[in-house]
């Protein structure tokens, strides 16, 4: 049987049980906004967000990237955002509660985490969920250091220095 995830931070001396979990309440491109266009240009709410600019319009999809820990039970959990295309947006908040999980929706990835060289515009796959679960983020392979966590997995190092970043603003 795997072990549970725990560990002892070098930050603040506690001791840290769990997987570690981390979320975003927006997307990047709407934390860039002013008050004023928060309020005029945009619409959000815990799943989805739509920014209406002049020359178009952004959606946004709140989702669950899980990176597996090497030798636990549990994966290393982010809530974030992507971008998704109108088409991709469409079906997916139509079909809202049925998804065909077989689908799967191309977009960006919209947040900034720590630990991280920038992960915006890393080229994701959107897998819907049912029964209320937010989809299930894929990460296209690639030489960046997240998509590689993502497709080999963390060391039990790794993701402390990673929640300890989280945690603190330092690794």
């Amino acid at each position: 049987m795997a072990a549970i995830f725990a560990f002892t931070c070098s930050c603040c001396g506690k001791l840290h049980e769990g997987s570690p979990s981390f979320g975003y309440k927006t997307p990047m491109p709407f934390d860039h906004l002013s008050d004023h266009d928060k309020q005029s240009i945009a619409q959000i709410n815990d799943d989805f967000c739509k920014i209406e600019h002049p020359e178009g319009t952004d959606y946004f999809a709140r989702v669950v990237l899980e990176l597996p820990i090497q030798g636990t039970e549990e994966p290393f959990l982010w809530g974030v955002w992507v971008s998704l295309s109108k088409e991709s947006f469409d079906k997916y908040t139509s079909t809202w509660g049925e998804h065909d999980e077989s689908d799967s929706y191309f977009g960006w990835f919209c947040n900034r985490l720590p630990y991280y060289p920038d992960t915006i515009n890393l080229k994701t796959n959107v897998r819907p969920r049912n029964g209320g679960a937010r989809p299930y983020l894929e990460l296209q392979p690639s030489d960046h250091l997240l998509a590689v966590h993502y497709h080999h997995g963390l060391t039990v190092r790794e993701a402390q220095s990673i929640a300890e970043e989280a945690m603190h603003g330092r690794s």
